[in-house]
């Protein structure tokens, strides 16, 4: 399991210790997407979702996740986030919305999980508010845009 910084030399978990790496501006931009019905998409859009303004629950929703993802990963480091920013785009003519999270700490481990946790809840926000209209929504294509800063450097998807 060399290689794998999660568990000791005995092959058990536990909580990589960073108290010696340096402090460092750190970057992670993630996104995903979901599915629905055209309806479903004109509604969000047009606003007139019974339960309310999706896309503005939803972008706090994933706010707030990024800022739990520590107590939802649990190997994941609590962090001070410095920076978070949602931004959802509608595709009429795929049916689907696209969200995209950027997380930002100056600090000693990444912001990764913290991108990651906030599309996947502001994507299940989304289902959430609409799935009375249409339960056949699918979340798909979460993934790693880009991470930059720390000893590993910068990395952007192919």
């Amino acid at each position: 399991m060399s290689g794998l910084t999660h568990f000791n030399a005995q092959g058990h978990a536990h909580m990589v210790d960073i108290g010696d790496k340096p402090h460092s501006k750190r970057i992670a931009i993630a996104e995903g997407y979901i599915t629905m019905q055209a309806a479903t998409l004109q509604t969000i859009l047009q606003g007139n979702a019974k339960k309310g303004d999706v896309l503005g629950i939803a972008r706090i929703a994933a706010i707030q996740a990024s800022k739990k993802t520590s107590d939802l990963v649990p190997l994941c480091h609590p962090l001070s986030l410095s920076r978070v920013d949602v931004s959802f785009m509608a595709d009429e003519t795929a049916h689907k919305i696209t969200c995209q999270v950027q997380c930002e700490t100056t600090g000693q481990t990444g912001v990764e999980m913290e991108a990651l946790t906030a599309v996947q809840v502001g994507l299940l926000t989304i289902y959430d508010m609409c799935k009375a209209m249409d339960r056949g929504m699918t979340i798909q294509g979460v993934r790693m845009l880009e991470k930059h800063g720390g000893k590993s450097g910068d990395w952007v998807a192919e």
